[in-house]
């Protein structure tokens, strides 16, 4: 088999992956993420329980926020970033058997995962009315919310 010829077969494999597919919808990725939040709940009561020894159990504000506000948020961003990064799925998606890919089926990038697990992320929970944007999810073709646009990826069933 010539060289040419095995650069071809990937690329059919790839468009009859890509035919394959199925996309994670609504209540799939609702229960995921849902999973996730216990997680870093978890995650953040462990890593800042100390601060309520300090300071005679009041908060410390910087600012506008308070150090645990601030600490908890960056354990929320790093958790989706860092998981999906080298696992392609959070706890919660693994539990039910979901991942996240990129459009194209490449590896993903720091770049893409920082559009959708923290700018996209970011903008769902900051206004008031962007979390109901997440029910975009239910009627998209591929199942996208607007982080996985932004970053154009898509979840999909392991299987």
């Amino acid at each position: 088999m010539s060289n040419q010829d095995q650069n071809i077969q990937p690329v059919e494999h790839s468009t009859q992956a890509m035919l394959n597919r199925r996309y994670a919808g609504f209540w799939m990725r609702f229960w995921a993420y849902i999973t996730d939040l216990l997680v870093v709940f978890s995650i953040n009561g462990i890593l800042l329980s100390p601060f309520h020894f300090i300071n005679g159990g009041q908060q410390l504000d910087v600012g506008f926020w308070t150090v645990t506000g601030i600490l908890g948020s960056i354990v929320f961003y790093v958790y989706f970033l860092l998981m999906t990064k080298f696992f392609g799925q959070t706890l919660g998606k693994m539990l039910l058997g979901l991942r996240v890919i990129r459009e194209d089926d490449r590896s993903l990038t720091w770049g893409d995962l920082l559009f959708r697990e923290v700018v996209g992320r970011f903008i769902h929970r900051v206004l008031f009315f962007t979390p109901v944007l997440y029910a975009v999810v239910a009627f998209t073709n591929q199942k996208q919310g607007v982080h996985d646009l932004f970053a154009s990826t898509r979840v999909v069933h392991t299987e």
